[in-house]
């Protein structure tokens, strides 16, 4: 465990922080760590240049792997209250892929032009995770210290199945996150313009549970030519096309109902949206653009994304395989499970390819509330939100220890700067300016909590 002076917890960072948050937003960018999914990846060159950096201030990251290059990265800073519980501050280092020619510059330039650096990763997630180097980096000079234990986890394969990544870590290294009860990571905490001097700040307290799907269907195996009725093609295209065109049912958590809440009152409308009266219609109407913050999460969802069959035209095969991306809301994974049942009907079967649970944080506490004051304290005029995720992150697999996750990567963000477009998206970048807050912020919300 590595010792560090104390100092006072309101002594801003320092200037050279602000600094290395961009250039080491720079630099892991130029490594390219392109998950292509199944183990097609080489975190390594990236966790040694975190783990360099982490030794730089006097920490003792250990690297770890399941699969050679697949490299997962572990350090711990002591707090000032041996007795606090310890924090979780975790971000992963592997990447989607990109198409050169569809980008203005290099994606794995790192290029620094007009004040915004640009590549894959410049938003999920290696913005976050540089700007934690830079915090941590800036404590070792000015000696400050968190008040609790903060472990530090930078991870692999989160783009994928996190096998080789967050699901390693929780199930075979346990001991790495002793005493560790609540973390924070991607996804929350950026400015959301939603209106003229109307700037959001949505922090993520819930995920929806990942349900990918394999579907399967079996027929008649026979020539093209002939009448066949047990066509396996047939079979699963109409099943999946009853998938596709499925209208789930609306289902509102805390966290949702809570979103509903505050954005309501933001615009002077009293309301109780899980209320028997409720018009949840004319309610995201009124809330506008800001609505975009639940409409993904308002519902489960399953949506059809890969269809594979036959081997020759003139050939019916006597199976056909899709696959489907779903979505469940916490509490939602019975009746998710019994709609797909109907949906597939008799002649085709279903199972789970990939799946995780959905996750709620609480939104009342003194956590959420350091999260809250440490944005708005820095951005006097903005409004924090909490919100669930669409999507999920590595906090589902480190829930399994029973680390309660936060999504918190503060940015300012311009208005116009459509960031959500841009995970996964073409041209990504980050204003230099939106770094300096994120330190700032991360800075002062650590050491708090």
């Amino acid at each position: 465990m590595a010792e560090m002076p104390a100092a006072d917890v309101m002594t801003p960072v320092d200037g050279a922080a602000l600094d290395e948050a961009v250039e080491f937003t720079s630099g892991l960018i130029r490594i390219d760590t392109t998950n292509r999914g199944g183990g097609d990846c080489r975190e390594r060159p990236a966790a040694e240049y975190v783990a360099e950096r982490l030794a730089g201030a006097g920490l003792e990251p250990v690297l770890l792997e399941r699969t050679p290059g697949r490299t997962n990265v572990v350090a711990r800073i002591a707090g000032t209250d041996p007795g606090a519980e310890a924090l979780l501050v975790h971000g992963h280092l592997d990447v989607v892929p990109a198409e050169a020619a569809d980008w203005s510059v290099h994606p794995f330039s790192g290029e620094v032009r007009d004040g915004v650096v640009w590549g894959r990763g410049a938003v999920d997630m290696k913005n976050m995770d540089a700007m934690v180097l830079a915090v941590v980096r800036a404590w070792a000079r000015t000696g400050a210290r968190p008040r609790r234990d903060i472990v530090i986890a930078y991870t692999a394969d989160e783009e994928d199945s996190a096998a080789d990544g967050s699901g390693f870590l929780a199930d075979r290294h346990p001991h790495l996150f002793e005493g560790c009860t609540e973390g924070i990571s991607e996804s929350g905490a950026f400015t959301l313009h939603t209106g003229p001097g109307r700037a959001l700040y949505p922090i993520a307290a819930g995920e929806r549970g990942t349900a990918w799907l394999k579907l399967t269907a079996h027929g008649t195996a026979g020539h093209g030519s002939k009448p066949n009725r047990a066509n396996a093609v047939s079979r699963l295209a109409a099943a999946v096309a009853r998938i596709g065109e499925h209208r789930w049912p609306v289902r509102l958590t805390r966290t949702v109902t809570a979103c509903l809440t505050e954005l309501a009152a933001l615009q002077g409308l009293q309301t109780d949206p899980a209320g028997p009266r409720a018009d949840l219609d004319s309610l995201l109407r009124a809330l506008g653009p800001s609505a975009t913050l639940v409409e993904a999460t308002l519902r489960n969802s399953a949506n059809p994304t890969m269809f594979s069959a036959g081997y020759k035209l003139n050939v019916i095969p006597g199976q056909a395989t899709a696959y489907v991306d779903g979505r469940t809301l916490p509490g939602g994974e019975a009746e998710f499970a019994a709609t797909l049942d109907a949906l597939t009907g008799p002649d085709v079967t279903w199972e789970f390819h990939h799946r995780e649970r959905a996750l709620e944080a609480p939104v009342d506490g003194r956590t959420f509330g350091i999260l809250r004051d440490s944005v708005e304290r820095f951005d006097p005029d903005g409004h924090v939100v909490p919100f669930c995720m669409a999507g999920g992150t590595d906090a589902k697999q480190f829930s399994r220890l029973g680390i309660t996750g936060y999504g918190f990567s503060p940015l300012k963000l311009p208005p116009g700067f459509d960031y959500w477009s841009l995970f996964h998206g073409v041209d990504e970048r980050v204003p230099v300016d939106a770094l300096h807050f994120g330190v700032r912020v991360l800075d002062h919300a650590l050491r708090t909590l």
